[in-house]
């Protein structure tokens, strides 16, 4: 027989931690018929000699909800060889969402994502109002790779509540209907839900994201609607990122594994230079967690983000800049100059949250003023002794000379890279938490697939290439009850990564872009060695360009 694609003198590496072996994979209607020595011919041949031969790689971590509305290749993910996102993470996403109140959404994202609303209010095409709607809506646009959608808990209480949702718990009421909407999503084809507890989650006009206000009561009962389907992970993001786990949030992750008996991930065990020993601290705290269901998710790069104080995302959670949410730049400046707030900031750097005062790791990236120019790439710091005030002062009047526009940038975790190996090798954990389409003019490590193939497997060898391929395929794939993809077995679908296991591998600092909607800029890390990409048996990258098809589907929980 003749068949759609046939992919020939590969070494696959099918997903299962199995041993490489040689072999060719045939493709017909969308799926893997043949694998091993295929003589019939096809429509299409790929020679992948040289080349290692994988299931495409699925990203658990994304946020890519308003994104798929404009930029159909999912990218930069899909050009690391994913195939496969899950978005609506950390409880925050666009769906359900009446016409009068798509404002209050997109700020939601604005807040939490740091996505600016400039570019959302030209990208989102709001063709939904239901979350099935979305989910159909995503399906009919076309999209280059497979979109799985988690239902994220904000937008189901604004739906109901309002704006009060952001103020306080849902009544009885209210929370049957908030849980009837859950229920819809997951018949749908959800393939979970979402949640956070961070404090520095804020949303429309800085107030509480309406998540955080949900009550033990209503999480029972939205926990219950995974227990009663049978299907469905939840997702929940925590204040665990700054690599520990408080008693209070060890509890909520014990109560959503007991009141829905399903998976739970939650984000993140990191390494901290600092302590050493916080990763694997977690880890074994949280074992009695993981035993029952309970997945951290680790990353396998330095976090490395790029900041300006227009958009201070990483200080949300220091009550004293509120004020410069969703303002003006006038009026974010005259709050920055304010000696009231320098102190008011000063003492919350006391009891560090996310951004620790060490100055010494804040560096001046990029400037408009000419003047400053000759400070770019120095450090806070440096430039601080030389001034002769401290870091702090420092700090706000660099990016005041600027008028806001000075973009510092700071490794927040994972500075030591010693230390990730102890964390992306324990079984442990699943690696993720590659945040794609968020914070898009703040950081990129929508590369982490190629980072980890590049940097770990092959330039410091701290795990196989089989076990690698396994931690960015199955894993995933069996924790969203994706049952269909993650492996290279006939009859499942055809997503694949073709690469050279010689130059694979992302950069360590993104680049520069200006193709959002309306010029808006972002981050985005290219990819080395990927060379061919394939999506439910279509080719959508061939030598790294793009053939034109969208062969993506949304998934569906169930096979729905």
């Amino acid at each position: 027989m003749a068949y759609d694609v046939v992919i020939r003198n590969g070494t696959l590496v099918d997903g299962t931690g199995a041993p490489r072996f040689r072999a060719d994979i045939a493709i017909a209607e969308g799926r893997i018929a043949e694998i091993g020595t295929v003589t019939d011919g096809a429509k299409q041949v790929i020679d992948a000699a040289d080349l290692i031969v994988s299931p495409g790689f699925i990203d658990p971590h994304t946020h890519y909800d308003a994104q798929i509305c404009w930029d159909p290749l999912i990218s930069c993910s899909s050009w690391h060889g994913v195939t496969s996102v899950v978005m609506g993470n950390c409880g925050v996403g666009l769906a359900p969402c009446r016409p009068e109140v798509q404002e209050v959404a997109a700020w939601d994202l604005v807040n939490v994502e740091a996505i600016p609303i400039e570019v959302l209010s030209k990208g989102i095409s709001w063709d939904w109002v239901s979350f099935p709607e979305y989910m159909q809506a995503a399906q009919k646009r076309g999209a280059g790779i497979n979109l799985g959608f988690l239902a994220p808990l904000t937008p189901f209480r604004h739906f109901v509540m309002g704006e009060e949702s952001m103020d306080r718990a849902a009544t009885p009421d209210e929370t049957g209907q908030i849980a009837a909407l859950l229920r819809e999503a997951m018949q749908a084809g959800a393939l979970g839900m979402s949640t956070t507890a961070i404090p520095q989650h804020i949303g429309y006009q800085a107030r509480p994201l309406a998540c955080r206000q949900a009550s033990r009561d209503e999480l029972k009962a939205y926990a219950n609607v995974l227990k009663e389907l049978g299907r469905g992970a939840m997702e929940l993001a925590l204040t665990a990122t700054a690599g520990e786990i408080s008693d209070e949030e060890y509890d909520l992750v014990d109560f959503l594994l007991t009141e829905s008996g399903r998976p739970v991930t939650w984000l993140g065990v990191i390494s901290r230079d600092d302590k050493p020993t916080a990763g694997p601290d977690m880890l074994r705290k949280t074992e009695p967690l993981i035993k029952r269901g309970g997945v951290p998710q680790v990353t396998c790069r330095p976090f490395v983000i790029q900041i300006d104080l227009r958009n201070p995302f990483i200080f949300a959670n220091h009550p004293s800049w509120n004020p410069v949410f969703n303002r003006s730049v006038e009026e974010q400046m005259r709050v920055y100059r304010d000696p009231d707030f320098r102190r008011a900031f000063r003492t919350e750097l006391e009891t560090p949250r996310i951004f620790s005062g060490k100055w010494e790791r804040l560096e001046v990236k990029e400037v408009s003023n000419p003047s400053l120019k000759p400070l770019e790439g120095r450090t806070v710091a440096e430039i601080a002794a030389e001034r002769g005030k401290d870091g702090l002062d420092t700090f706000l009047d660099l990016a005041l000379e600027d008028e806001l526009r000075l973009q510092y940038t700071i490794v927040l975790f994972n500075a030591n890279e010693d230390l990730i190996p102890d964390l992306i090798t324990d079984p442990r954990a699943m690696i993720g938490l590659s945040d794609g389409g968020a914070h898009v003019d703040m950081l990129c490590d929508a590369g982490y697939c190629t980072y980890l193939l590049g940097t770990w497997v092959r330039d410091k060898q701290v795990m196989t290439l089989e076990r690698a391929v396994e931690r960015l395929t199955t894993e995933p794939a069996r924790f969203f009850g994706i049952q269909d993809r993650g492996r290279l077995a006939v009859g499942l679908a055809a997503d694949i990564a073709i690469f050279d296991a010689n130059t694979i591998g992302s950069g360590r600092r993104p680049e520069m872009r200006y193709d959002l909607p309306g010029g808006g800029r972002r981050l985005v890390m290219p990819a080395q060695g990927v060379q061919y990409s394939l999506v439910n048996g279509q080719v959508l990258y061939a030598e790294q360009q793009h053939t034109g098809a969208l062969p993506g589907q949304v998934l569906r929980a169930g096979g729905l």
